[in-house]
């Protein structure tokens, strides 16, 4: 399949409506979690079905996965793909309970001593992240130590809709959501003022911009893959360091790990590009070793392979 004929992950739209989990959270809180596994089924069933787009990346990407790190004990079919498409649906449920701090806290095991140490220093960082597991788990940290702010940035227009959500849910969140769509001059500069207070600041690496921003392509699981240049570029204007932050599962609940990627991002003008290159490489194989110890957790349902951009840097 080209890139000229594949949809921008962006492009695809949201089937996740506020209503709807409020509505499936609502059984959840009065029922229990089996009664929500119930009602979930048939729109699992229903979505895996009726989005072609979807299920294929599915599909896909389990076959890399198998090709390249032989994580499952037979070969990917149907029925794991729809065990993907239910850890999902179940990980919605966790982001929204661990919103509301009724996520099991004995259930997340939390590393976090780097995130400590920073703070301590009474700075902040950029941390990049990816669509994988239950990110808002950060609560885990935030709930614990006093003065722990983060805002993410999201590529997405229904920010504003989940942070009344989750402002409604939950008054005291730590964690805030700000839409971007280009990180630009006056975004940079407010991020860099938190930054500078000691805040953090947390951006996917993982998915490509629909508008005004650069990738690099990288092999990832077997094949090249686009990756976005923004987090190293954001990191390198702030002059901070950058972190990983992943959220994966791990036995009955997840393990939240921050880990230090860099001291400094620092791109010479002369060796630019091959410094964009090295910084993103570390990230997507960081990003391999997560899905290795949780392959079920990569939340990427569009042709990642095939996403692209014009202006592209290569390998």
């Amino acid at each position: 399949m080209s890139t000229a004929q594949v949809s921008h992950w962006a492009q695809l739209g949201e089937t996740t409506f506020v209503a709807g989990i409020r509505f499936l959270c609502a059984i959840e809180r009065w029922l229990g979690r089996w009664p929500f596994r119930l009602c979930l089924a048939p729109v699992v069933m229903v979505h895996w079905l009726g989005n072609r787009t979807a299920r294929h990346a599915s599909r896909d990407y389990l076959a890399r996965m198998q090709a390249t790190q032989a994580v499952f004990v037979r070969t990917p079919g149907h029925w794991l793909s729809l065990r993907h498409f239910f850890c999902f649906a179940e990980t919605m449920l966790d982001k929204l309970l661990a919103s509301h701090d009724r996520y099991p806290a004995t259930r997340v095991l939390v590393e976090r001593e780097v995130m400590l140490q920073q703070m301590a220093r009474g700075e902040g960082g950029v941390i990049i992240t990816a669509h994988i597991g239950c990110l808002e788990l950060c609560q885990a940290l935030a709930k614990h130590v006093p003065g722990f702010r983060l805002t993410a940035l999201v590529h997405t227009a229904h920010a504003e809709d989940f942070n009344r959500l989750l402002k409604k849910l939950n008054p005291d969140a730590q964690v805030r959501l700000q839409q971007v769509t280009t990180l630009d001059a006056a975004t940079a500069y407010q991020l860099g003022q938190r930054v500078a207070a000691g805040e953090f600041v947390a951006i996917a690496g993982d998915r490509v911009p629909l508008h005004g921003g650069r990738s690099v392509r990288l092999p990832f699981l077997g094949a090249p893959a686009a990756f976005p240049i923004g987090p190293y570029v954001l990191a390198a204007a702030l002059g901070c360091p950058l972190f990983t932050l992943a959220c994966t599962h791990a036995g009955r609940g997840y393990r939240v790990c921050f880990a230090r990627l860099c001291e400094r991002v620092l791109l010479p003008r002369a060796q630019r590009e091959a410094a964009l290159i090295a910084h993103a490489s570390r990230y997507a194989d960081w990003l391999q070793a997560q899905l290795r110890n949780a392959p079920l957790d990569w939340f990427n349902f569009f042709p990642f392979w095939d996403q692209g951009h014009d202006d592209r840097l290569s390998r």
